[in-house]
């Protein structure tokens, strides 16, 4: 599989250049089967049909300045920041169940060469034990599928519990009381650096790579501005 590398100047972006990275290689880049990682400022990223208000906390992100982004992918909402890892996948095709299952299993044979036990679930879900450690969303653009997620190595805690605010009627359907009782870090699970176990993904997963061009960045720039034009969005 292809590593996918940015020029060291342009890897500090907005997570809305990391989403239309995405949707700008899987349209135009002629890679079969392409990966890398991504890290952002504090963020919170819902998916295409949740109603924000809610599943956000609206105030206090604005509050703590966390940036707020739509996705094109369905699934639950995130929290990211610097201190968790977030993972793209692209690959050839329009079985976007086939590219889920085949993401999961990288995602657990980097996770059993750390040592950690984990399995995937049904809901897009790879858990250590009874907790999310990785949460997963997917879709389909012109014959490529689109999956990403993120792996919880730490977080900013109380960002996490206070920026997302699902109703109770969800936690209770799932058997718990907060987002916090239902994660656990990967940092408490290894004795590897965050930087280790991107070395680790790395090279298990990925035998090549390729740079991206001066004009790929320009027109994956030009295709942020789509992610950027979203009506609540604007409203903030």
């Amino acid at each position: 599989m292809v590593y996918i590398n940015l020029p060291e100047t342009h890897t500090n972006r907005r997570l809305s250049f990391y989403l239309a990275m995405e949707e700008y290689i899987a349209r135009h880049v002629a890679v079969d089967d392409c990966f890398w990682m991504w890290q952002v400022e504090p963020s919170v990223i819902f998916g295409r049909n949740q109603l924000v208000e809610s599943e956000v906390n609206v105030d206090y992100c604005r509050e703590h300045d966390i940036a707020m982004y739509r996705r094109k992918s369905g699934g639950g909402c995130v929290y990211a920041d610097r201190d968790n890892l977030m993972l793209s996948y692209v690959s050839l095709g329009d079985q976007v169940g086939l590219a889920f299952n085949r993401f999961v299993q990288m995602v657990l044979l980097v996770l059993r060469r750390m040592g950690v036990e984990a399995v995937g679930t049904s809901r897009n879900d790879v858990l250590i034990g009874d907790r999310k450690v990785c949460g997963t969303a997917c879709y389909q653009v012109e014959g490529h599928s689109i999956v990403h997620s993120t792996l919880l190595y730490d977080t900013n805690m109380e960002h996490m519990t206070q920026a997302i605010t699902p109703g109770p009627e969800k936690l209770q359907k799932k058997g718990i009381q907060s987002v916090r009782q239902r994660i656990t870090l990967l940092k408490d699970h290894t004795t590897l650096t965050l930087d280790e176990v991107k070395r680790l993904i790395r090279t298990t997963l990925c035998t090549d790579a390729r740079m991206l061009t001066a004009a790929e960045l320009t027109a994956i720039e030009q295709l942020e501005e789509e992610y950027l034009k979203n009506e609540f969005i604007n409203k903030l």
